[in-house]
């Protein structure tokens, strides 16, 4: 098992010029610089942008719906780089409301579970094809208010690595702790990220 160094990736605007600041969250076997690519297509102009690259291309194991401790101590490590680069960006003189979240996959699982956990009031967060992460959900991890942040999720019906059921799941438990939440499923899409995805995810959050 493993624990993941911090790798950050940049783009956009330097940190000290910008008003906003956007964290991508890569899928499995995949790379900070891939995700970061996104920004080519949702042109995000005013913002830093941040992407933390996992250890082995893989923030935990196996599943997100496998048994949380089947996933440790790599989830546990993945979470903390995150809350880690916020601080750094907080301490920059970014406030938590200008603070993005953007995942695809296992990035958009990591990413519902990173804000849930620290729920508050954020610039947004989109999770492109994810849900809540383990077999059963430990409500005691999900307490706070997201002071209406707006959260999109998309996914495809069906996935094969994100059943829908677990995106109504998580849509529910986000909406209980005040989130702006939509939910947008595409009967037979592949395990991509689509130009109508990216469009919504401009209107709704950006």
């Amino acid at each position: 098992m493993y624990t993941h160094q911090k790798d950050i990736i940049t783009g956009g605007l330097p940190i000290a010029e910008a008003k906003k600041a956007v964290i991508f969250i890569h899928g499995r076997g995949a790379s900070a610089e891939d995700i970061l690519s996104l920004n080519d297509h949702l042109e995000i102009a005013d913002a830093a942008l941040f992407a933390p690259q996992a250890t082995n291309h893989s923030w935990y194991p196996y599943s997100f719906i496998a048994p949380v401790k089947d996933n440790q101590p790599a989830l546990d490590s993945a979470l903390a780089i995150i809350k880690d680069l916020v601080a750094d960006i907080e301490n920059a003189g970014i406030p938590q409301e200008q603070i993005y979240f953007i995942g695809f996959s296992q990035g958009a699982c990591l990413t519902l579970e990173y804000i849930t956990r620290n729920a508050g009031k954020y610039g947004g967060a989109v999770a492109f094809t994810g849900g809540l992460i383990g077999k059963e959900l430990n409500m005691q991890n999900y307490t706070g208010n997201f002071k209406q942040t707006p959260i999109l999720i998309t996914t495809g019906d069906p996935d094969p690595h994100v059943p829908v059921s677990r995106v109504e799941v998580s849509e529910g438990i986000l909406k209980k702790m005040n989130a702006n939440v939509t939910v947008k499923i595409y009967p037979g899409r592949l395990h991509t990220i689509t130009k109508a995805e990216i469009e919504l995810a401009k209107k709704l959050v950006f």
